[in-house]
């Protein structure tokens, strides 16, 4: 490939604009390996396999998607918080859920440090991936169509979540596989 002046050119106006964003204050979305206790749950794809229901499995391990409305926890407004089906990780209080339509449990703000944003590319869109931050499973996606304060939508699977009643000791992670 040949330099031109303008690719130099783009290239130097790129790099100063990331430069700039730093400068300013800005930080770029959490990475799940950038946040604290990154990658501290980690298993074979054997053991995954036995520790999560089917359907939990594929959506946790290979991003895929409930059927939206088959979640019991869509319409659960109980106080509690929801944790990582997977690894019990802490990612929502109940305080910050609300009925978006959507068929899907929906937060307008996570946890600090329970979730990380990646990018995804897939089914011929731009969106951003929700994972837990703790052990990376695919757990939905985030909009910018929510409700005050954040105007966030975290659009969640209910298969990824775990719901923890406000005052319980939530039972250990691996006794029991749920569907």
């Amino acid at each position: 490939m040949m330099t031109t002046r303008r690719t130099l050119l783009a290239g130097g106006i790129g790099l100063g604009a990331v430069y700039a964003a730093g400068s300013f204050g800005f930080s770029w979305p959490a990475t799940a390996a950038s946040l604290p206790g990154a990658g501290t749950v980690s298993h074979t794809d054997g053991e995954w396999r036995a520790m999560l229901s089917p359907q939990q499995y594929e959506v946790l391990r290979r991003a895929d998607t409930e059927m939206p409305f088959s979640s019991p926890l869509d319409h659960l407004f109980a106080a509690g918080r929801y944790d990582c089906a997977a690894c019990d990780n802490q990612l929502f209080a109940a305080s910050t859920k609300f009925d978006s339509g959507t068929g899907w449990p929906s937060f307008f703000e996570p946890l600090p440090h329970g979730v990380a944003q990646v990018s995804d590319g897939s089914l011929g869109m731009q969106r951003t991936e929700i994972r837990c931050a703790r052990c990376d499973s695919h757990l939905g996606h985030v909009f910018d169509d929510g409700p005050r304060p954040t105007g966030l939508r975290y659009c969640m699977n209910g298969v990824a979540l775990r719901f923890i009643p406000a005052g319980s000791t939530p039972q250990a992670k691996g006794t029991e596989k749920q569907t």
